[in-house]
């Protein structure tokens, strides 16, 4: 590619040449052919090359060139800039700098020349650049180029979709200033709602849309959306309209700026004020009520489970598994989600809250369900239980128990006293497990860690096949 830069064309040329060159000798001449360029060929008027200088490191292939024309060792289709350069040597026409490719074992390395006349019959010398580096930085531009394009067209399609998905959802979207709550988009349903024509609310304050007394608590909403994502809609009235609507907010940055998305529904049909009204018992009520996915990680919590795990708010239990705060590690939780799993239900299954750093935790007993959606969620209804074992009559079986079995020393021998007390223990913790589980005989067994068929049998052993109101399933 030919370049002026670097030509002399235009240049400001040395005042008293002959003064500083005219006593150049060979041996300077040499030094200043060998640091003008990566390489330097001296071509005779033929067009061979009969001598050169090149680093061996970056041209390992150069002292082969000598004595072969400088178009055969050159690519085909650079011969013909070779050609032009030797043939404006010799007419003495000024020289600008051409990239070449010079042939080697390792592939075409791009070179650029410029060819300058040594004098009547003495040939030409052609310095060169190796453009190597030039070249692999020209390609990571190139690379790096086709990627912001790729990534852009990508942005204009996801931005074309994401328009579409805004103008035809039914339901009403504003996008919000978070700083002056001006309102920066506004889709086709949220224009019917508040009666106003298309296009018409970009640029307007949100506040202005409900009415004075509204305005202070929803500017309190939206400063709370700001900083915690799962605050609970509420209700505005709206300007010019009988109707409230109920709002959700949630807020994102973006360029450096803060803006919330708004959506708005209808308040006063009849399955939104019971679910409003259902909201507000939860919140209400004095047992504990807490909301998780399927992975039992909570989702929402009323005041009373906040209070009963002694946290701050309910923000700080979101997000974290209910595990941390809920039953004895690798028991509770998971018997009450295999019991969910197959009846969508749990009734009244002890259990404790708190249970750390050796603290056995406070006894609780608990009520669970299970939605049937795609994504299935958990509600678990808990409440204390503490006074109500404290208030019950101490039992006394298991010392008499006790005292029975020491009582036979010395009248059995020790492994026949050990049987007994084996047997003992056994039927204690079974009849536990079936008191634990609702004499749920299939969740005693998992517990126990015996088979279903083991478990029938010791039933049986001792007497317990016949306890009422068993449950297989």
């Amino acid at each position: 590619m030919p370049s002026r830069n670097n030509s002399i064309e235009g240049k400001l040329p040395f005042g008293s040449p002959h003064t500083h060159f005219n006593g150049l000798g060979s041996d300077a001449a040499a030094t200043l052919a060998m640091v003008a360029g990566d390489l330097a060929l001296i071509i005779d008027d033929s067009g061979k090359i009969i001598d050169l200088t090149a680093n061996p490191r970056e041209f390992p292939e150069a002292q082969q060139w000598l004595g072969r024309d400088w178009l055969d060792t050159v690519s085909i289709e650079s011969r013909a800039k070779v050609m032009e350069m030797l043939a404006n040597a010799r007419k003495g026409v000024t020289q600008h700098w051409r990239q070449v490719n010079q042939v080697t074992a390792d592939g075409e390395v791009p070179v650029r020349f410029v060819v300058v006349r040594l004098g009547e019959g003495g040939g030409s010398i052609a310095f060169g650049r190796d453009m190597r580096d030039a070249a692999a930085l020209q390609q990571r531009v190139l690379q790096a180029q086709q990627s912001l394009e790729r990534d852009y067209l990508r942005l204009r399609q996801l931005e074309a979709r994401y328009r579409m998905l805004f103008d035809q959802s039914v339901e009403p979207v504003l996008i919000v200033d978070a700083e002056a709550f001006r309102i920066r988009e506004a889709n086709r349903a949220a224009h019917q709602m508040f009666h106003a024509r298309n296009g018409s609310l970009q640029g307007g304050k949100l506040t202005a849309l409900f009415t004075k007394p509204a305005r202070e608590h929803l500017i309190a909403f939206l400063g709370s959306a700001l900083v915690s994502p799962g605050v609970m809609p509420i209700e505005a009235e709206v300007v010019d309209s009988t109707e409230p609507v109920m709002l959700s907010a949630s807020g994102f940055r973006e360029r450096g700026g803060q803006f919330l998305l708004i959506r708005l529904s209808g308040a006063n049909s009849a399955v939104e004020q019971n679910s409003g009204a259902t909201l507000r018992v939860i919140e209400e009520m004095p047992d504990a009520f807490v909301l998780t996915d399927a992975r039992m990680i909570i989702q929402a919590a009323n005041p009373a489970f906040v209070e009963l795990v002694s946290a701050a708010t309910a923000d700080q239990l979101r997000g974290r598994p209910l595990g941390d705060f809920l039953g004895r590690p690798g028991i509770d939780l998971d018997l009450i989600d295999s019991q969910l799993a197959k009846h969508d239900i749990a009734r009244n299954v002890s259990t404790v809250v708190g249970a750390r750093d050796g603290f056995d935790g406070e006894p609780v007993e608990l009520s669970a369900v299970r939605t049937n959606d795609d994504q299935p969620s958990y509600g678990f209804v808990i409440r204390p239980i503490g006074r109500r074992l404290r208030d019950l009559p101490a039992t006394t079986d298991a010392p008499r128990s006790v005292e029975q079995l020491t009582d036979l020393v010395g009248r059995m021998s020790l492994r026949d006293i050990v049987r007994e007390s084996t047997d003992l223990i056994e039927r204690l913790c079974i009849e536990a497990a079936l008191e634990y589980t609702s004499n749920n005989r299939a969740s005693a067994a998992e517990i126990l860690g015996l088979s279903r068929q083991s478990l029938y049998s010791k039933l049986h052993r001792y007497g317990l096949g016949n306890m009422v109101d068993s449950v297989d399933e």
